[in-house]
């Protein structure tokens, strides 16, 4: 009877269940680390004023004619940026109380 224990228990086809790791992403999940890929809001963190004008748009150094993500720069002013499609991105001024 044992022996017939045995068989049936070895002719059982074996299903071991291995343990997902649980540092790798999931199944299906996509992760990707390019910019290129996504579209930024374009934010206007600062400019520099002398002989040649620079802005800096989402921690990028532009300088007129040069484009960012699809977008060319035409003017810098003081304390804003145009693009040649008519777009304009101005710099946040802080409130100082007193």
């Amino acid at each position: 009877m044992v022996v017939t224990c045995l068989s049936l228990l070895a002719s059982l086809p074996a299903t071991s269940q291995t343990l997902r790791d649980p540092t790798r992403p999931g199944k299906g999940q996509v992760v990707t680390s390019s910019s290129q890929t996504t579209t930024q809001k374009l934010v206007l963190k600062s400019i520099v004023t002398g002989a040649n004008r620079h802005a800096v748009i989402n921690d990028q150094i532009v300088s007129v004619g040069e484009v960012i993500q699809g977008r060319r720069v035409s003017y810098i002013g003081d304390d804003y940026v145009n693009f040649s499609d008519g777009g304009k991105l101005q710099l946040f001024k802080s409130v100082i109380k007193r």
